[in-house]
């Protein structure tokens, strides 16, 4: 895809954003990284794995597997740095979806015992834009835990940082 596609921006900010919030955690105590708040999951882990949760499921559905995935909450616990090595798999899997198949597409799946059908276009747009969200839920956790050098997380300092697409 062109490095004007919105679809392409999306999942490569998503990437990055997702790395420098991650990266972030990874100063911090065990302790702090799973610290109870009352917003997100509960915990900047808890939301992290949330965020890695979203991509998984909604993953699953996009390469149209016959069975999804165990849900990563069932394997516990995780490390910054093993947050991020699981986000960029899930990253190249969402990213090999839309290049192998037209946002316009439907993608058909069943949650609940009820049939849903969406564009792939729409998806994709859900999935990066469920991570902004929480994603600022975990800088306000940093913030909280007295963080003070944050990352700028905005498409437009990704794109003012020339960081790699």
């Amino acid at each position: 895809m062109p490095a004007h596609d919105p679809i392409e921006i999306l999942l490569a900010h998503n990437r990055w954003a997702n790395r420098k919030v991650f990266e972030a955690c990874a100063a911090l105590s065990h302790e702090q990284f799973h610290q109870p708040f009352e917003m997100g999951l509960g915990s900047l882990h808890d939301t992290a794995l949330h965020i890695l949760s979203a991509m998984h499921g909604w993953g699953d559905l996009l390469a149209q597997r016959d069975q999804q995935r165990a849900g990563l909450e069932e394997d516990g616990e995780r490390t910054p740095a093993q947050l991020v090595e699981l986000m960029d798999e899930l990253s190249d899997d969402m990213e090999a979806s839309a290049k192998a198949h037209g946002p316009d597409e439907d993608v058909t799946g069943e949650r609940g015992g009820n049939s849903y059908t969406f564009k792939r276009g729409a998806v994709l747009t859900h999935v990066t834009t469920h991570g902004l969200h929480h994603r600022a839920q975990m800088l306000n956790m940093l913030r909280q835990l007295g963080v003070e050098d944050l990352p700028k997380l905005g498409v437009a300092m990704w794109v003012l940082q020339g960081e790699e697409r």
